[in-house]
Parts: C-alpha cells; structure tokens; sequence
C-alpha cells in the first residue's frame, strides 16, 4: 500500500490531536472529527478532510488515530451509542496514542476482534510542537501484523520509535513507568524553584544554572520556564493540564499496588496534583503546581 492510499481517520482536534493530523496530512490522506466547529476549520485548512461525525469520518480508514482520556472515553468512542468499531472496515487498525494504563486494554482487543479489526498500542509524549514536527516518543505494544499497518502513519509522527512487546498493554505498562518520573519531576522541579525563590534567588539565573549542571533534565529545561510563569496573571501557557497528572498519577499508583510495590516518592508526587486540581488549578498547566508548594511568590 503506497502512501497516497493510505488513509488515517483522526478523532479529536485539539491540542495534540490537530497537529499530528497536520503532520500526518504531509504524506497521507488523513480524515478528521471533532465537535468543535473551530478545530474543524483549522483541520480543514491544514488539508484534513473533515466530517459532521466521528462515524463518517471512520468510514474506509486503514487506521484509527485516538487520543482519549481514559478507559471509560475509549470504550465510549468505539462501542458507546454512536461508537465507531461498529463502521471500520475489517482489517484496520486502532491506533491508541492515550495513557490510560493496562486494565481496559484487554476487553478492548477482545472487542475490536469481533469487527476484525486490531488494536496498537501506542502511547506517545512530547507534546503539541513536537507533534507538528513528527518528533515524538512513541512506545508501541502490538501484534507483528498490527503493526506493519499501523507504521505509514506511527514512523511519521515518531522520531523514536521504540517496540516494547508484541502485544497491546505492553505500551501502557512501560508508559506509566515513562510517566511515573515524569510526574515525580515536574513536583521536584516546582519544589526546587520555591525553594529558590524562598532563599531570596532569581529564579531565572538559578533554573539556567540547574540546567547546566548535574541536576538538569528534560523536564526541568521543559516545566521550569512555565513554572516561573505560573505566578503572573495569565499563568503559563496550558500545554499539559495539571488534572493530567491527576489521572497519570493515579494510574501509576494502581499499578504499583497492583504488583505490591512501595512507590512513595511518587505518592508524593501525586497527592501534590491531587492538592492541586481541589485548589481550582485542574485545568491550569501543570507547572501550575508549585503554587500548591508556595501559594504565592516571594516579593521581598
């Protein structure tokens, strides 16, 4: 199958969903859905072929692109009332890019099998700008065959592509491992730069001097410029919602119970987010969190 008949169906336009459609229009036909008339408008503009259904849009697509919430909001978009399994042509596949943990990928497989139709696993990071760019990390559980036809549209978005298991929850697994230190991070992060700020330090000059030394990291160099914006009117720039650590989080405790391990730092890690969505900042970015750490800057 040559890229030009190759199809990919996108449900869900926003803020991740709209730009790794874009990426994936570059080189295949891409067909998109979204209840929000303006995300339709831009995806139309950007070469995507829009539709009035999640449904309609699904219709001869060779793979699935979903980016949901949770275990809940998957079995909705494909078995729910209006679920779109029901409409994929046998043989297609379902690409998940979501972090919703292992527990719903079993009933998942079993009822995509009914339609022919398979399920990758294929949890992805990197964020908005790193989508548009074809730059992220994508880690991938699914059956060999699966897999092949899920790659047109996985070796676009991904700059590194890395194959965990051979079966769909393999990628979740090793995700909530990827966001267990994501998580306990972005808290250590915004602990260290109320730290700082307590101390009497510019918080620039000390975050690019992190930076530079043995404490720096992706997400310090990452969160810690939004984490100095979180106190100014506006706050920063929302390009990952703090209640997503909230669920994030939550998924790596289960796991962690589940296999009877101690995982205390990241217990840490996730009554912050918890404190945090209660305090009002849900839907705020998550560097939001050091106001959970230090209500209010230091002004001395």
């Amino acid at each position: 199958m040559t890229s030009s008949n190759y199809t990919v169906t996108v449900l869900g336009l926003g803020a991740m969903g709209l730009p790794m459609a874009t990426r994936l229009a570059s080189e295949l036909t891409v067909h998109g859905f979204d209840i929000a008339e303006p995300r339709l408008e831009l995806a139309a503009a950007a070469g995507i072929k829009t539709f009035a259904s999640a449904r309609e849009a699904s219709q001869d697509a060779d793979a699935l692109l979903l980016a949901v919430r949770n275990g809940e909001q998957l079995n909705d978009v494909l078995f729910g009332e209006n679920g779109v399994a029901s409409v994929l042509k046998p043989g297609a596949v379902v690409i998940l890019g979501s972090t919703v943990g292992t527990e719903a990928i079993p009933a998942t497989v079993a009822k995509l099998a009914g339609y022919g139709v398979s399920l990758v696993d294929a949890p992805l990071s990197g964020g908005p700008k790193r989508a548009g760019e074809g730059d992220l990390l994508i880690v991938v559980g699914a059956e060999p065959e699966a897999l092949e036809k899920a790659r047109p549209a996985l070796e676009l978005l991904a700059s590194t592509l890395s194959i965990v298991g051979d079966k769909p929850g393999d990628g979740q697994a090793l995700k909530t491992v990827n966001q267990l230190l994501c998580g306990v991070h972005i808290a250590a992060a915004a602990e260290a730069m109320a730290l700082a700020d307590a101390l009497g330090l510019d918080q620039a000059k000390t975050l690019a001097a992190l930076e530079a030394g043995a404490a720096g990291s992706f997400m310090l160099s990452n969160r810690g410029p939004r984490i100095l914006e979180a106190y100014t009117e506006d706050g920063a720039e929302v390009l990952s919602r703090l209640d997503i650590f909230v669920k994030d989080m939550g998924i790596v405790g289960k796991a962690t119970r589940a296999a009877g391990l101690a995982a205390p730092v990241a217990a840490a890690a996730e009554q912050l987010y918890l404190l945090g969505q209660a305090q009002g900042l849900a839907a705020a970015d998550d560097s939001a969190v050091i106001k959970v750490v230090a209500p209010t800057k230091r002004t001395a």
